[in-house]
């Protein structure tokens, strides 16, 4: 939650009903909420809401005012705890990402993490994973967007690339750094470098932006330590 004299500041609860403003500060080393942000893939602030059992993602833009008060449109897709996390870059400041634990009250049955797989379906698009989270490297994955079994060349960009990765570690939640590689083609493959921290399971969540609508594609993956993965030095 508090990291360099940051600190995410939020109500720890959210509804199950229905969407409603939900809105936090970051408050600064100065004891005052951040009202200055440099822009990182397009926006300011990168808000991720993800249920403790990973079935649930949501990938939010809030909305800034002079005050330094970020507000959002929020809705719990089902009852339990949830882990918010706030990635953004305070003017003249080091890149952050501070979380924050969420419950939304009801009746919690989680539901089992989902299999490995190396496809995801969504919304009649297939998207297929190449490559290997090795625990303590960064490695290169490669997801490609399919459809109808032809591959999708004409992506659009979303958030200044052609995809938009987050990675999640089950159990405790912990959120990796991935960042893409430049490409100059619009698909069908989208690649990444993340750094997994340990080994474990992990939820890899891969926004793409076709005809004009964002879609999100979920993957269960390990970081085996036997797996061959390609090394990548920064």
């Amino acid at each position: 939650m508090s990291q360099d004299g940051y600190t995410l500041n939020l109500i720890d609860s959210v509804s199950t009903e229905s969407a409603e403003d939900f809105t936090f500060t970051v408050i600064g080393p100065d004891g005052s909420p951040v009202k200055d942000y440099e822009v990182e893939h397009d926006k300011k602030l990168h808000f991720i809401v993800a249920s403790r059992d990973l079935t649930s993602f949501q990938h939010l833009h809030p909305e800034l005012f002079p005050d330094g008060t970020w507000s959002v449109r929020l809705k719990a897709p089902k009852p339990g705890p949830y882990r918010a996390f706030a990635d953004f870059v305070p003017t003249g400041g080091e890149k952050l990402t501070l979380g924050a634990d969420l419950m939304a009250g009801g009746d919690y049955r989680p539901d089992p993490l989902p299999e490995v797989s190396r496809t995801a379906e969504v919304d009649g698009y297939t998207v297929s994973l190449d490559g290997n989270l090795a625990p303590g490297k960064t490695t290169k994955l490669t997801l490609t967007v399919s459809k109808d079994g032809k591959p999708v060349d004409d992506l659009e960009p979303y958030l200044g690339a052609y995809g938009h990765l987050v990675a999640l570690r089950a159990g405790d939640l912990a959120y990796l750094h991935v960042h893409p590689e430049e490409s100059d083609t619009a698909g069908p493959g989208i690649t990444f470098y993340a750094e997994a921290p340990s080994r474990g399971d992990y939820r890899l969540f891969l926004d793409f932006k076709h005809k004009g609508e964002v879609r999100t594609a979920s993957f269960t993956a390990q970081a085996d330590p036997d797996a061959h993965a390609a090394d990548h030095t920064h």
